[in-house]
């Protein structure tokens, strides 16, 4: 192992190690051990993804850690930097390789193991087959198996053995070998060599003269079976990861540099931020930019999920790895590298995908102190059978039998396959979870605090209604109105402007245009002097509204919406009504989260009339109005006292404080940095109902787990009992338990299948 020189460390950093060598959750447990009992580091080991997460202090060099782990029989090494060959940003590891050696090493290792196991368990159970000389055939074809076929398990049971612990491989070793080595007795030294030796196959056991048995069947089966689960286990979690690596293989491969007004063709990772680049349709966009000139639709599926396009033109931000699917762009870079959203979603699913959760840890120290517990149990088993009087291959079966049954395989792989892949689904679905312990705090939310702006809202103002005096042509007060407010660039003139852009065309030039401080904005449109501002503008004018107007004004804003009064000529002609409007899909998220038994809050700064009306739009009964920011958490807080577990659901700065607060964080991606860093879960989509789908997978997720650890659990108490009482065949018990992995990965991979609530009622 090289030790080279590292670089200083600043204080609390935080250390990637590829662990190398476990084979289940004993290994990662004592590993983690070993690392922590060091001074100032905190270590946490995760044998699903094989990595350690390791805080140490300054200074501290991270060869120091490989050492320690050597020291107890596995290797590490640091992530060599990643070169982005597919335009994606670096976030630790080479998740673009598609070899794999440990992969490969267990599949020829099972591959040998199946062609020399099946004819040796094929003699062992049909008589018919047992020709003259079978059994020395037998020997012949085993040998390699429980040798070199099963060479890992044995050197880890070594390795165990120094330390003076035990783990799973412990069992498969002890097992294996003790059926082969009792087996070569009964050849060399029993009568089992003689010619024409035959035994047939029995599901349970009998007193019988071991001596006359042989159980190569027993040490190559288990081994090949054994192996077979390894190796879809392995397969399953590199599937599992995919989400990551798919995230990652998403960004461009090279981008147009504008050098001088010249086009020149470079690698996207040397890019730089303020850099000019262009992007022709079909392209992908290299990395997150603004639109300097021209404009397209922009289809962002493949990172959001939105199958529809974006608009984008000048000034508008656009994200790396989407597709201009219309005109060409030129986009200045405003982050690239390992600062752009597409790094930090991966970033983001790999830290899910490493982290531990409470179950887990719990599945851990179970297989930590079951290990020891089975051995014993097997010695009593032997001596028992022994001192009972039964002949020594039925106590030796019998003991075979524990070994191989107790192996904690299922166990240790019951959490960290469904925390892959549960955490990489939510990745497909724009569901990004922080962390596995989130899992926990979905179980039991039964309250869901929801920001109105930018979360149920679409957090832009929208003319939602215009009201024409009886003489005036709605379509040429919104023509007009439009055209004046369009030289404005106050977010509510903007609105109306562009409202009138898409319902009447393109606008009059506008002349003499003026600002009017806090009231409007006035000028020449058409030859006609116009004004467009607050009711109290036109009264400077002596301009009034008719009472209809008047009335469906104050109605308006007892709603909570702006009022904006329209004049020109000397004759007040109407208004124009915005207002901040409500997301398509909210009232459909809204009831998905009441069926889910959660209570929606509505939790808002704006004022009580405006946070009302929002809510009986969508269906929330529980309001919270004007409310600073600073209030917030406090809310929270309080909901929090009254024993609520709350869920809050956010977009903006003012809610970063409370979505830390909160049992539960979600983020929507289009927010603020700040919100999104203290969010546990970060919906890429702006679309609510996402929020019910976070909960919705992490529940399932926390599900899958726990039946998972049920079936493993529950599957080796059963089963040592029959084992020790000589019921088991040891073969068929290694069958089982092998079985038992496959069934908690194949559990676990079903969540790859979970869809969302809305495309369910689509």
């Amino acid at each position: 192992m090289s030790t080279t020189a590292s670089p200083t460390i600043p204080a609390g950093s935080s250390v990637e190690l590829e662990i190398g060598g476990m084979t289940c959750a004993s290994c990662a447990m004592r590993i983690e051990k070993k690392l922590n009992k060091l001074d100032g580091v905190a270590a946490t080991v995760n044998y699903a993804t094989e990595k350690a997460r390791v805080t140490i202090p300054e200074g501290y060099d991270p060869t120091l850690l490989i050492a320690e782990v050597e020291k107890t029989g596995y290797t590490a090494a640091l992530p060599a930097p990643k070169k982005p060959a597919t335009g994606a940003p670096a976030t630790g590891g080479d998740y673009g390789s598609s070899s794999d050696p440990e992969l490969t090493s267990l599949r020829n290792r099972l591959i040998v193991s199946i062609v020399l196991t099946v004819p040796v368990i094929a003699m062992s159970m049909i008589p018919a087959l047992q020709f003259t000389y079978w059994q020395w055939t037998s020997l012949a074809l085993a040998a390699p198996v429980i040798v070199w076929a099963a060479l890992p398990f044995h050197k880890a049971a070594w390795t165990n053995l120094k330390h003076g612990t035990a783990t799973m491989d412990t069992l498969i070793s002890m097992g294996t070998t003790a059926a082969f080595l009792w087996s070569l007795y009964a050849l060399f030294f029993g009568t089992a060599g003689v010619p024409g030796m035959t035994h047939g196959f029995e599901l349970t056991l009998a007193p019988s003269d071991g001596a006359a048995n042989i159980y190569l069947e027993v040490a190559a089966g288990v081994t090949m079976f054994i192996l077979a689960g390894r190796y879809f286990e392995k397969r399953s979690k590199r599937q599992a990861g995919a989400a990551l690596r798919a995230l990652l293989e998403l960004g461009a491969k090279d981008v147009s540099v504008l050098n001088g007004g010249t086009e020149v063709k470079i690698p996207v990772d040397e890019l730089q931020t303020g850099d000019e680049f262009v992007v022709r349709p079909g392209e992908k966009i290299a990395t997150d930019g603004i639109v300097v000139s021209g404009s397209s639709a922009v289809d962002a599926s493949m990172l959001t999920g939105e199958s529809v396009p974006v608009e984008v033109g000048q000034g508008d931000p656009v994200t790396g790895a989407t597709v201009n699917a219309g005109g060409r762009l030129v986009v200045r870079a405003t982050r690239v590298g390992s600062d752009t959203q597409l790094a930090q979603m991966a970033i983001l699913v790999e830290d899910a995908q490493t982290g531990k959760a409470e179950v887990q840890r719990l599945a851990d120290r179970i297989s930590g102190v079951f290990v020891p517990i089975v051995i014993l149990v097997a010695v009593i088993a032997l001596g028992g059978w022994l001192g009972a009087g039964f002949p020594v291959a039925a106590a030796f079966t019998a003991a075979v039998a524990v070994l191989v049954i107790a192996c904690p395989c299922a166990l240790g792989l019951a959490t960290p396959t469904a925390l892959l892949v549960g955490t990489g689904r939510g990745a497909q679905m724009g569901i990004l979870i922080k962390g596995p312990e989130v899992l926990e705090s979905t179980r039991t939310v039964d309250t869901i605090v929801l920001d109105k702006t930018g979360t149920v809202t679409t957090g832009k103002m929208t003319l939602v209604d215009l009201i024409a005096e009886p003489d005036t042509d709605p379509e040429e007060l919104l023509r007009l109105a439009g055209a004046l407010e369009d030289a404005s660039e106050h977010p509510i003139a903007q609105a109306i402007a562009k409202a009138a852009t898409q319902q009447t065309g393109t606008l009059p030039a506008v002349e003499g245009f003026a600002n009017i401080e806090g009231k409007g904005v006035q000028g020449v449109v058409d030859g006609r002097a116009v004004l467009v501002g607050r009711e109290s503008l036109l009264a400077d004018w002596a301009l009034a509204l008719s009472p209809e107007v008047a009335f469906a004004k104050a109605q308006a804003e007892d709603e909570g919406k702006t009022v904006v009064a329209v004049g020109w000529d000397g004759i007040a002609r109407g208004v124009l009504v915005v207002a901040d409007t409500v997301k398509p899909t909210s009232a459909e998220a809204i009831v998905q989260m009441k069926a889910f038994g959660m209570t929606p809050v509505l939790l808002t700064g704006d004022n009580d009339a405006v946070a009302r009306r929002i809510a009986a739009e969508v269906g929330i009964e529980h309001v919270i109005a004007e409310v600073l920011p600073k209030d917030k958490v406090n809310v929270v807080a309080r909901l929090q006292r009254e024993g609520k577990v709350v869920a809050m659901v956010g977009d903006g700065v003012n809610d970063a404080a409370a979505l830390a607060q909160a049992d539960l964080g979600l983020a929507m991606g289009a927010g603020a940095d700040v919100a999104i860093e203290a969010s546990d879960i970060t919906l890429v989509r702006g679309d609510l109902r996402s929020a019910v789908d976070a909960i919705r997978l992490s529940r399932k997720t926390l599900g899958t787990i726990k039946s998972n650890l049920f079936w493993a659990f529950a599957y080796n108490v059963a089963a040592i009992p029959v084992a020790a009482l000589g019921l088991l065949n040891p073969m068929l018990a290694g069958a089982a338990m092998a079985l038992s992995s496959v069934f908690v990965v194949g559990n676990s991979l079903r969540l790859r299948g979970f869809k969302s609530i809305a495309k369910q009622s689509a």
